[in-house]
Formats: structure tokens, sequence, C-alpha cells
């Protein structure tokens, strides 16, 4: 078998399904995702360990090869003749070969396209601050993330620095200037790329995600300094995502870092991708603007309150994920059962609904 063909035709197919991933694994057919659900793929064999091996060795160079040999595990973007770029991962399980690759859309939708509430625009108006995109994984950070720089990209003249692991949207420079940075090929580490950052003259940093304390420290320094820094967690609401970072560090550490999350953070974007009851899938997000109440909360370490002040705080462009679900439901965009699917408090989204 040419794998070389094979892995092009997989990807193609990928592509062409409007699938948001493809996955080889050993005993299956090849598998994609679209809008949530793994679709097999009827037409092509079971998947047998030389083929698994010879699909994901057609995809990396000799380095790659070793390094994912050397720690069972390898992340990288791949470029299909710049038709379809993908985000990949090859590990290892049952001691056989493994493929998940995610497919990355070359044009970047706007906010409006991808049907975000309309404060994204006003992140992206920012001059200074903190801006956290969470949420489980593949349900769209990236993708916000992207959209929000982008818009700044046409409508700001900006230095703006992207640290990626791998790098995942390609931007095309218009008004501002975009340094696209990747883990291990143009820097060792985020903490590492971070530390630098600042002698690179940037106005806007974005990490693609923030995985060590140290990595957290250096962010909030930067936002501290002047610049706007955006970077997401794999958390699941606003409040967990202050209690994650604090309770990241050393009990000694903590005050000095809850103050540095008060004073830095501007919002936290928490965001659901939900299937669509006409296909397809739409954002349902819950919004945190830190205002002085939430500011005072952090400072005070009550994020068990947070959610309270949200619910309580429409007026100045807050959302709660329910609220956020219940109006896709109302406009009859997600079915009452998916909403409930999502929602982490189904009670209060079931009286929500019922006084409308």
């Amino acid at each position: 078998m040419d794998y070389e063909e094979k892995l092009k035709e997989l990807l193609m197919i990928t592509a062409r399904q409007n699938a948001s991933d493809l996955h080889v694994s050993v005993g299956r057919r090849p598998t994609i995702r679209i809008d949530g659900v793994l679709v097999p793929l009827q037409k092509e064999p079971i998947v047998t360990p030389e083929v698994a091996e010879g699909l994901a060795m057609a995809m990396v160079n000799e380095e790659q090869k070793q390094t994912l040999l050397r720690y069972r595990e390898l992340d990288f973007s791949y470029t299909y003749e710049d038709k379809a770029r993908f985000r990949v991962n090859i590990f290892f399980q049952r001691g056989y070969f493994s493929v998940a690759a995610r497919l990355i859309p070359m044009r970047i939708r706007t906010i409006a396209e991808l049907e975000l509430p309309s404060i994204m625009f006003d992140f992206a108006k920012l001059s200074q601050g903190f801006v956290l995109v969470v949420g489980p994984a593949g349900h769209g950070k990236s993708t916000t993330l992207a959209a929000i720089l982008d818009e700044m990209n046409h409508n700001r003249t900006e230095h703006i620095i992207t640290i990626e692991d791998p790098i995942e949207y390609v931007f095309i420079q218009d008004r501002s200037i975009i340094s696209q940075r990747e883990v291990k090929s143009d820097t060792l580490s985020f903490h590492r790329a971070l530390r630098s950052v600042l002698r690179q003259d940037p106005d806007i940093v974005m990490i693609g995600e923030m995985r060590d304390p140290e990595t957290m420290a250096t962010a909030m320094t930067a936002a501290e300094t002047g610049h706007i820094v955006f970077s997401t967690l794999h958390t699941n609401s606003a409040s967990q995502t202050i209690d994650r970072i604090i309770d990241s560090f050393p009990a000694e550490q903590q005050g000095q870092i809850t103050s540095q999350l008060a004073a830095t953070l501007v919002g936290i974007v928490s965001q659901r991708l939900i299937p669509k009851i006409e296909g397809g899938r739409v954002p349902a997000c819950e919004i945190m603007l830190a205002n002085s109440a939430i500011r005072n909360l952090i400072r005070e370490r009550k994020s068990y309150q947070i959610d309270l002040v949200i619910e309580t705080s429409v007026q100045e462009g807050m959302l709660s994920l329910n609220r956020s679900l219940a109006n896709l439901v109302k406009r009859k965009e997600i079915s009452i059962e998916n909403a409930e699917l999502y929602s982490q408090n189904p009670s209060e989204l079931r009286m929500l609904l019922e006084r409308t």
C-alpha cells in the first residue's frame, strides 16, 4: 500500500465531509467526527497494525519520528498541499500506533460567523489585561481566540505574538504584525517563550494553553505590565478557572497570585459547542467580566459566589451558561434534551425555560 496516498485520501475525506477529527486506530475502520459524533468510514477496511504504523510514519519527518519513538507520543501540525491543515497527535495504545488529527480550517471565521456573543468585540478592543477562554477539549476555544485575534489584526496596528503547541490557525497579517511561535521548533517551552516575549515589543500575547504555574505567573506579569494576554484552560466554568489557577501554586505563593489575578483579569469565556437541531453546532457561553464585585470575590477567595454575580449582572454583559442555553432553546436552535445534557444545573435551566 502507498501510505502517503492513503493518508491524503483520508485527510481529504475528513475535509470534504466537514468533519472536525480523523481517528486511525488498530482494529477499527478509520473514523471521522461530524458535529461531535464519531462516524466510521464504512468503505475503508479495518486498520491493521501495519497500516496504522504506515499512516503515522507518512506524516512525520525523521526528527519527529525519533521524538515519537522516544516519548511514545507526538503533537504537531500537518499541512496537506495547502488544501487542509491538521493538528495531529500520534500516540501508542496497547503497543500499536494511533492517530488523532483535528482539522483546522484554512480560513479564520469571524466572531459573527461563529455566532459568538457580541461582547467578544469588546475583548478585541482591550488595551491591557488578561482574558481566558475555557471549556472542555474540542469545544472551540482555539477557534474563538483566533476570531478575536483576527478582529484585532484587521482593525488595529499592533504586534501580536502567539505561542502555540502546535501552531493551529495561520494568520494572514493585515494591519497588525503577527509573530507565531511554535513550541519545540521556534522555542523550547511555553514559559521560556513567555519570559523573553516582553523583549520582543509585543502589544498582544496569545498563549495556546497554560499548562504549568510558571506559565500562569508569567502571563499575569505580562498583563500587569501593560499588555493584553489571551490564553485557554481546560476548566468548566469561570469560578472553577479561578480556583484552578490559584490552587496550581504552593500555599506560600497563593496570596500574591490571588492579588495578581484580581488585578489583571478582564474576563473569562467558558464555552460548549451544542449540536443544532438542523445540523452543525452552535456555541453556548458563560461570560464573566471582572467588575469590582468579581475582583473582591477573587481577593477574598469566595469564587463559589461568582455564579450569582454573573446571573445578576446581565446588564453589564455577563451571561450564565444556563441563560445562554435557554436562549438557544427559545430560538429553536438546540433541543431541550441537549441543553440539559450540557447544563451544569439542569433544574435551574428548567426553571429559566418555564418562566418564558
